[in-house]
């Protein structure tokens, strides 16, 4: 039984679908919707499963955050569309257009490659579980928590926008912390092609960022023989918050 996904829809045209990274969900990507809204294409951001407002389940793998996605697409008949993910949500877009490509128009990865990834969230991990929200008394006192394992202020407020207060008191993570923490393995695991994709791609990286970094390309090429690389000076894996101006108009540009 696939999970009932939150989304939002802005604006009509072409859609562009865009999904989160890890931890993240569809809010952190309004503002570039709404852009794009503008540009006269249709924004679809989408909570992935155990994510957001999303449904929580009891497992998690790129296979069945692409199912999620197929299922969506059928159920808003959308058969075709630009697909657009960042870190994690670019792994989705890997893993689906090797299943379903013939449902992506272009292809946009944002800071993420197609290998294994390094398990760099164990401080992040550690600051999410330093506190019980449901015994907390105010945001600050989460923050002052998380802050003692993540020493950056900018990673500390991303994460916080997951802290949603409850009906009876007290605080909730919107994700499945549990879950995602179990299941962290196969998160970081490289996606693995079988045969070459056609697809027109775009990937983009931050020059501070070294999820794709330049001995990476070649395989990315071989697997996606149509695909570009741009990098967007100055950013880090957040790109579309160092950079987001820059970002938008290699996107458009591109599609």
């Amino acid at each position: 039984m696939s999970p009932i996904l939150n989304f939002r829809i802005l604006g009509q045209g072409t859609p562009v679908i865009i999904l989160h990274g890890l931890f993240g969900m569809l809010d952190n990507w309004v503002s570039f919707g709404k852009k794009l809204e503008d540009a006269g294409y249709m924004a679809v951001l989408l909570d992935q499963r155990d994510h957001g407002r999303s449904e929580h389940t009891t497992d998690f793998s790129y296979p069945l955050l692409a199912g999620d996605l197929r299922r969506f697409m059928d159920e808003n008949w959308m058969f075709e569309a630009i697909m657009m993910g960042h870190s994690m949500g670019g792994k989705t877009c890997l893993q689906f257009v090797n299943e379903f490509e013939s449902y992506v128009r272009k292809l946009i990865i944002v800071d993420m490659g197609i290998k294994q990834n390094v398990d760099g969230h164990q401080a992040v991990f550690d600051a999410l579980f330093s506190f019980n929200p449901d015994k907390i008394n105010s945001r600050n006192e989460a923050q002052s928590a998380m802050m003692q394992y993540v020493n950056d202020p900018a990673t500390v407020q991303f994460l916080m926008k997951n802290l949603t207060r409850k009906k009876d008191g007290g605080y909730e993570w919107k994700m499945n912390l549990p879950l995602l923490h179990e299941k962290y393995t196969n998160i970081i695991e490289a996606i693995r092609f079988n045969h070459p994709v056609d697809t027109e791609a775009l990937f983009i990286r931050g020059s501070r960022s070294d999820y794709i970094l330049d001995e990476d390309w070649p395989e990315i090429q071989q697997t996606f023989p149509n695909a570009t690389l741009k990098t967007v000076e100055g950013a880090g894996h957040w790109v579309h918050a160092d950079r987001p101006d820059e970002l938008f108009q290699i996107i458009i540009d591109f599609i």
